[in-house]
């Protein structure tokens, strides 16, 4: 991956993670709905702002491309957001964190069938690996208590997420990926448009603080964090791309810790350790066959 695209991926996960933080800050000001309304809207004003901006011809995607943008835009920005927004009311952080990100397993096996991309060694190691990090980081600070609703709609929310990526990747080949991106939340937005009006009752008794919150969270994990997202998908595989995403618990601990005092357990600290060390063996690339023939032969 060129350092671009790296540095657009690295930007993702800092900002996906700052979203559990800012979720969290908002406690219960916003109910689910509303609060996933309010995100994609604000989203959708912004990256047509940038559209706009950029000045660059609009190209309408092609009949087949459709049915690709609605699935993503549906499951990924709708009911994604409106699952875990949902889960994380019922089931503590570290819980929702174990379920959610089986997310990245399932784009790699996704990918593999679907995409082309099989499934190489590294990636299914490391991702394994990875997701051993999660589950220790979601052991120590799990509560213990795992309501059944509360998981369901994590694992609702855990696929709508994989075939997302999955439909989102061929997109990107054939349009520009700040539309993809504008497209795509601009459909999530029509999925929650039902939530308008608790959304104007909320806000109306809202704090300004919790508005600065929600501003935010549209602003640069929807708007900023999925451009940056779709720009480094278009430049590497999915399967690759979704194992990055295994950073993100670790770095919303960091944040956690910087920003709210909620200081980690050891045994998060280790997790986050093995999340490293499995993303950077899942993003490896394995050596040609015919070179390691090559060099035996030499």
């Amino acid at each position: 991956m060129k350092p671009t695209a790296l540095g657009a991926a690295g930007v993702t996960v800092v900002l996906w993670a700052s979203a559990f933080v800012a979720i969290r800050h908002l406690g219960t000001e916003l109910s689910a709905g509303p609060l996933s309304l309010a995100r994609l809207l604000i989203g959708s004003v912004l990256l047509g702002m940038l559209l706009l901006v950029k000045r660059e011809p609009f190209r309408m995607p092609a009949r087949r491309d459709w049915p690709l943008l609605l699935a993503c835009g549906l499951l990924w920005f709708g009911v994604y957001n409106l699952a875990l927004n949902a889960a994380e009311r019922r089931l503590d952080a570290g819980t929702a964190a174990m379920l959610v990100h089986i997310a990245p397993l399932l784009v790699a096996l996704l990918a593999g069938l679907t995409l082309g991309e099989g499934f190489p060694r590294q990636l299914l190691v490391g991702s394994l690996v990875a997701f051993g990090g999660v589950l220790l980081i979601g052991t120590s600070t799990s509560t213990g208590r795992a309501e059944t609703w509360g998981v369901v709609l994590c694992v609702t929310a855990a696929v709508s997420y994989a075939v997302g990526v999955v439909t989102q990747k061929p997109l990107l080949s054939r349009l520009p990926a700040a539309q993809v991106t504008w497209l795509a939340c601009v459909i999530g937005t029509v999925v929650c448009l039902p939530y308008a009006p608790a959304l104007v009752q909320e806000l109306g008794t809202a704090r300004p603080a919790t508005l600065w919150w929600v501003f935010y969270l549209g602003a640069f994990p929807t708007a900023l964090g999925f451009t940056t997202w779709a720009y480094a998908l278009s430049r590497t595989s999915a399967g690759r791309m979704g194992a990055t995403t295994y950073l993100v618990p670790m770095v919303a601990i960091l944040l956690a810790w910087i920003l709210l005092g909620e200081t980690p357990a050891g045994i998060a600290l280790v997790g986050g350790a093995l999340c490293l060390v499995g993303v950077a063996v899942a993003r490896r690339k394995s050596r040609p066959m015919q070179v390691l023939v090559d060099a035996d032969r030499r």
